[in-house]
């Protein structure tokens, strides 16, 4: 883009700044939520609620499906290094 455009667009300097700082708190986020290690931390704090009797085989089933999901998907997108951290 030459410096016509940059002049042009310079107005809207705070918006593309805005959304630079959104996509990059969302991709956080998103990192923080599909990290394996994380994931494993739910899942084993889950596994002690059931043993303490917090929650029944129903609720445990129906959180674990969703959290194996979500390891799932954090291992397949490269959230982890497989070992338990993250990059």
């Amino acid at each position: 883009m030459g410096l016509i455009g940059e002049v042009l667009l310079l107005p809207f300097a705070p918006v593309r700044g805005s959304g630079w700082v959104i996509r990059q708190v969302l991709r956080e986020a998103e990192r923080l939520y599909y990290d394996p290690a994380a994931v494993r931390a739910e899942l084993a704090s889950l596994e002690e609620q059931l043993t303490a009797g917090e929650i029944d085989e129903e609720e445990f089933d129906r959180r674990e499906d969703e959290l194996l999901d979500r390891l799932e998907i954090g291992l397949r997108a490269g959230y982890g290094n497989g070992d338990g951290t993250a990059r």
